[in-house]
């Protein structure tokens, strides 16, 4: 299963955000997680904007780093400015790549922020990740040759 790891600062709204949006929309193929640099909780915006395109991640909780130590992961994706100053080395074959968003949670709770924010997201990262795995999957059938 191919790993994604979405670091944030907070690690409240775009890396959740992302985590849900890749595990509903490339279930079965990607297996999504998100971190903050700094951990704080879960935006209530960002759960219900999730839910209006029927992705739950009211279970989602902020988490840092420290508490994935020792996963691997084919690739990191910082989602914004802040989080890819701190980020951290990752050993092995990980790739970083770094697309920013701007935080919703600056926007006083906005929905219409929380929902541009989350259909970038949708409409950047899916794509990115699905072309990540599919150059992962042609470089592991060369490898084989």
């Amino acid at each position: 299963m191919f790993k994604v790891l979405f670091l944030c600062t907070e690690n409240a709204c775009r890396s959740q955000m992302a985590e849900g949006l890749v595990n509903h929309y490339l279930a079965g193929q990607v297996k999504a997680y998100s971190v903050g640099v700094r951990p704080s909780q879960v935006h209530p915006m960002a759960i219900e904007v999730m839910s209006e395109l029927g992705i739950d991640i009211s279970h989602h909780r902020s988490k840092s780093l420290d508490e994935l130590a020792g996963e691997r992961f084919d690739l990191v994706v910082t989602v914004c400015d802040k989080a890819r100053e701190q980020c951290p080395l990752f050993p092995g074959d990980t790739e970083v790549v770094h697309v920013s968003f701007p935080d919703p949670g600056r926007s006083f709770g906005s929905a219409r922020i929380f929902r541009k924010v989350r259909d970038a997201l949708r409409d950047q990262l899916i794509p990115l990740v699905r072309a990540k795995l599919k150059q992962r999957h042609q470089k592991g059938k060369s490898g084989q040759a």
